[in-house]
């Protein structure tokens, strides 16, 4: 399983700082609404990272807990919440093995493709079980995941980023590979921290993560009591999907 820490951890909202971040909660928060039959208060971001979603969430009215497995990347986050005086509990919690209290939430996140970091169908299943019994009647779960034709066939193997610090400049270059059998993308990410005065830093992070065809999701959430609602490509109101399409944003509804 995949875990952001270290010094990718301290980087990470620096390589992920242009990720719209609010305009991405405004769409979910129109999906809560659409498809929710009652109230929405109480939500749980699940693999929530550096607390972005959750923060913006909490912005608009929700109750939020953000739960994580890396402890480097809640440091980040709650000394966010603190900058932004925001009263998000954040907790360190493995996705597969969930136990936040008070239980039911009204609706749960799982964003950005961190459900492909679990990898196993097992695990995979194991998470929405979890998820399952964090949710009230009807309770909403919101899903972003890989789509498999456009890892399959359109992956970038390589990219090269730069990223201006007040010490210089940050170069980060990712290698991927894909394995179609195990329907897994491996990123290696070496991250360079050149500095100004001529010293420098390296850092190597390596990260895996399952993609999914639509059909394969509906059928795993099915099995662990969920209906899917509604699909679209990334964050619109598409509901064509391609081979151009990236990402998925899933809504699906909690069964008794």
């Amino acid at each position: 399983m995949g875990i952001y820490h270290g010094r990718h951890a301290e980087l990470y909202d620096l390589f992920y700082g242009a990720k719209p971040y609010a305009s991405e909660v405004g769409y979910l928060h129109g999906l809560l609404q659409r498809f929710s039959g009652q109230a929405v208060r109480r939500v749980l971001d699940v693999a929530c990272g550096t607390g972005s979603h959750a923060i913006e969430l909490e912005r608009l009215g929700y109750d939020v807990v953000g739960s994580d497995i890396s402890q480097d990347m809640l440091v980040f986050a709650k000394e966010k919440a603190r900058e932004k005086d925001s009263r998000v509990r954040f907790e360190q919690q493995d996705m597969r093995t969930l136990d936040v209290v008070p239980k039911p939430f009204d609706a749960a996140l799982c964003l950005f493709d961190a459900i492909g970091h679990v990898q196993t169908t097992a695990a995979i299943k194991q998470t929405f079980r979890a998820v399952h019994r964090h949710l009230g009647k009807d309770g909403l779960f919101a899903l972003e995941f890989w789509h498999a034709a456009a890892m399959a066939g359109r992956h970038d193997p390589q990219r090269v980023r730069k990223f201006a610090t007040s010490r210089g400049e940050i170069l980060r270059l990712s290698n991927t590979t894909v394995d179609l059998a195990s329907q897994c993308a491996t990123v290696e990410h070496a991250i360079y921290d050149l500095r100004s005065d001529g010293t420098y830093q390296t850092a190597v992070e390596r990260q895996t993560n399952r993609f999914f065809s639509l059909q394969e999701m509906s059928g795993l959430l099915d099995g662990c009591g969920f209906d899917v609602v509604k699909y679209y490509s990334g964050y619109s109101a598409d509901e064509v999907l391609t081979p151009d399409t990236w990402h998925i944003v899933l809504i699906a509804r909690r069964r008794a």
